[in-house]
């Protein structure tokens, strides 16, 4: 009985790759040292708390490096080594860096805001929740079964409810938490849904084996797997705040403070888009006439409404800076979902995906440096209004010259280099999978966005209004705009960097 009962145990056990998990983990196990460190350490130095946070997370993104040489996957079934639950491939690698560097330029931008909020805010609870929705961020674009996933997916947003109404006492603060938490369940609950119909027609959750089994199911199942595969697709369209599920985004970065806000605008996209590249290209390919159209449509709908949004923003308004980006993530956001709906077109779906991938990692770099000028200027002007970035070369020339490059950037006009080319990419993506209407949608929003960046860009240079006051930017916001600086400077010089990504093999 015993000698029966050890083979069986022994295929059971699964070797686990520590190496291949160790990025989030290490995330995961600094949360928890803050955590607990919080009890005991003194007001007086509850600071060291986001320290240790910070080299936590810039530990996290060191770890990938030893990961390059090649794929790695664990927990897999033991029957079959496709099946596995963790991959750290070159897809996985590129969105991990994504993540975790933007919640390390997040976290520096954090390090400020916190000593500014003069103790409003709780700290070790701030960087906990951080550091954990940064693990379940860095965990989602590694999951390769539906149920990883989703826990992936509710690992990083859990928190991030919590982190955008941590401002006690706040009522703008708690409606901007309750609408984002409300809706992003209702989201959740439609994707499980969708899986569990998935899960009922296939009878797995493991991706390539929902992609072999969803082709050959029964012809009466067919319309549950169809209604499967959509409503699957809710949830990370959700996060990418695709429309309409985008309604949430302008309360939640207004309420939330400003470094969540910068963290949501790349991170919690690269979680949306790596789920929806995940779901729509590994599990649901022979499915492409179904995902595909309604992303296409997503795509045109949602750049077009962000955009029209950004275009209404009055400059005297309270955070119409900060609402103006927040749109023009939406925006931006359209942008990103064209390559993937091109991927159900196209019969080299990896190109289409490294152009999403490439426009990621452009969008990250830049939109975190406007974010950081964003948080110099409310330091001083907490409305944060368009207004107040009038005259700002007089008051901090180097700001201004980065802000400026940062929105071209975003535009995609010279010298914002890199911009103009990932649009470029994208635009070419479209057309070559024989999209012509969603590639002439695009060309008339770039022209749309180009007004708001370029008017944002003229208010700059302006002559402010009274004498100007210089003010001392302090230590870790000036080594999150020098990182984002360096970042978008180096990428219009050397576009390829990121730009072959869309030329090379990723899964």
């Amino acid at each position: 009985m015993s000698s029966l009962a050890q083979p069986l145990a022994a295929s059971v056990v699964q070797s686990v790759d520590w190496l291949a998990i160790a990025p989030p983990t290490l995330a995961a196990l600094v949360g928890l040292v803050v955590l607990v460190a919080d009890l005991f350490v003194s007001d007086r130095r509850k600071p060291l708390l986001g320290w240790l946070s910070v080299a936590g997370l810039a530990a996290s993104t060191a770890l990938l490096l030893p990961l390059l040489d090649g794929d790695r996957s664990t927990f897999c079934l033991t029957g079959d080594p496709r099946a596995c639950s963790y991959t750290a491939d070159r897809f996985t690698l590129v969105i991990q860096f994504l993540v975790l560097a933007g919640a390390l330029l997040a976290a520096l931008l954090s390090v400020t805001a916190l000593k500014d909020a003069r103790k409003r805010l709780p700290e070790g609870e701030f960087w906990f929740l951080l550091l954990s929705s940064a693990a379940g961020a860095a965990l989602l674009p590694a999951s390769r079964d539906l149920a990883t996933l989703v826990v992936a997916l509710e690992v990083a947003s859990l928190p991030a409810f919590a982190l955008v109404g941590i401002r006690h006492g706040d009522r703008r603060s708690s409606e901007a938490a309750l609408k984002f938490f409300l809706s992003s369940v209702t989201a959740t609950a439609v994707s499980l849904l969708g899986i569990s119909f998935v899960y009922a027609t296939t009878g797995t959750l493991h991706l390539t084996l929902v992609a072999d089994r969803i082709q050959a199911v029964d012809g009466q199942l067919h319309t549950l797997a169809q209604t499967g595969v959509v409503l699957t697709l809710v949830g990370f369209a959700f996060k990418t705040a695709a429309v309409p599920f985008h309604f949430w985004v302008p309360d939640t970065y207004i309420g939330a403070p400003l470094p969540v806000a910068a963290y949501l605008s790349v991170v919690g996209k690269a979680v949306g888009f790596s789920g929806l590249i995940l779901v729509t290209v590994v599990a649901f390919p022979s499915y492409a006439d179904v995902w595909g159209p309604a992303l296409a449509a997503l795509a045109a709908l949602t750049m077009t409404v962000g955009n029209a949004g950004a275009l209404r923003q009055r400059a005297t308004r309270a955070y119409s800076a900060v609402r103006l980006l927040a749109w023009s993530s939406v925006g931006q956001a359209g942008y990103l979902l064209v390559p993937i709906a091109a991927a159900a077109y196209s019969d080299d779906r990896d190109h289409a995906i490294g152009s999403t991938v490439a426009y990621a990692l452009m969008y990250a770099a830049v939109n975190l440096g406007a974010f950081a000028v964003a948080a110099l200027v409310g330091r001083t002007n907490p409305a944060n209004r368009l207004t107040d970035y009038r005259g700002l070369y007089a008051k901090n020339p180097l700001a201004a010259l980065l802000l400026a490059f940062f929105l071209l950037c975003l535009a995609g006009l010279p010298p914002g280099i890199i911009g103009l080319f990932a649009k470029v990419t994208v635009f070419s993506a479209a057309v070559d999978a024989g999209l012509g209407w969603l590639a002439v949608v695009m060309a008339v929003n770039v022209v749309i966005a180009l007004y708001y960046y370029l008017q944002w860009t003229a208010l700059l240079f302006r002559a402010p209004e009274g004498e100007p006051v210089r003010h001392r930017v302090p230590a870790p916001l000036t080594a999150a705009l020098t990182l984002t600086a360096v970042l978008a400077v180096a990428l219009s010089g050397a576009p390829q960097l990121i730009l072959r990504f869309a030329d090379t093999t990723l899964f």
